[in-house]
């Protein structure tokens, strides 16, 4: 596939963000998005440092990969700063996905409409389960694992959320895989190991769970 000279321009700024810097964008974007809701026009670093907790120069360093700069004494043009901010993370790109474990987890991210603002539209769930097979979750269909390499290239899927048991990680993600998967969107406490080209995200609600319970016992008491 061929690319603009624009499209070679976002990707190369893409793949020279550090990784820190891309998680901290979708906090700026969710601030921008408020300010915009309340017809605010323009907005300072300094501003976006104290709503995300993240110092004013690091927000400025940011977004210079975006090639955005404030404007002295304005500030960030709220509006354009947001829009940039959704291409850039792509966000306005769309990417059929499937779930693969249709349990309390993945029924909700099947249900979960709101993901489709970000660019992922989930079209299938997938489960063991004998009882699951053809019925419907959020009117998204549900499948036996027998039919995902179909489905996936039938809906050109190329992303795959993961919310099975533990134990049955890794062999739902090597069938993921051999059905042309190219991102699995990882719920659980394994660590997958995944083959060259396929992209993982962990997303362990379990372990934040653990961080926050010893943050929670390690606080003061107001």
């Amino acid at each position: 596939m061929s690319h603009t000279p624009a499209s070679k321009t976002l990707s190369s700024r893409r793949a020279q963000l550090p990784e820190p810097s891309l998680r901290r964008l979708p906090w700026y974007l969710a601030f921008l998005t408020t300010l915009r809701h309340e017809h605010v026009e323009h907005v300072s670093s300094t501003r976006i440092a104290a709503e995300v907790g993240v110092e004013a120069s690091q927000i400025a360093k940011d977004l210079s990969f975006l090639d955005i700069r404030g404007k002295t004494r304005i500030g960030y043009e709220v509006a354009a700063l947001e829009t940039a901010l959704r291409s850039f993370l792509g966000f306005n790109e769309a990417h059929n996905g499937i779930v693969v474990g249709v349990g309390s987890l993945g029924s909700a991210l099947m249900a979960d409409r709101g993901l489709q603002r970000y660019g992922l539209d989930i079209v299938a769930g997938f489960d063991i389960n004998p009882a699951l097979r053809g019925t419907l979750v959020s009117a998204r269909p549900v499948y036996g694992m027998e039919r995902m390499a179909e489905i996936v290239r039938t809906w050109d899927v190329s992303i795959a959320a993961v919310t099975v048991p533990v134990e049955n990680a890794q062999a739902v993600a090597d069938i993921i895989m051999d059905a042309g998967i190219r991102a699995i969107w990882n719920f659980t406490p394994c660590r997958i190991r995944v083959r060259e080209g396929v992209a993982v995200q962990n997303t362990s609600i379990y372990s934040h769970l653990a961080v926050m319970y010893n943050r929670l016992d390690n606080s003061p008491k107001p």
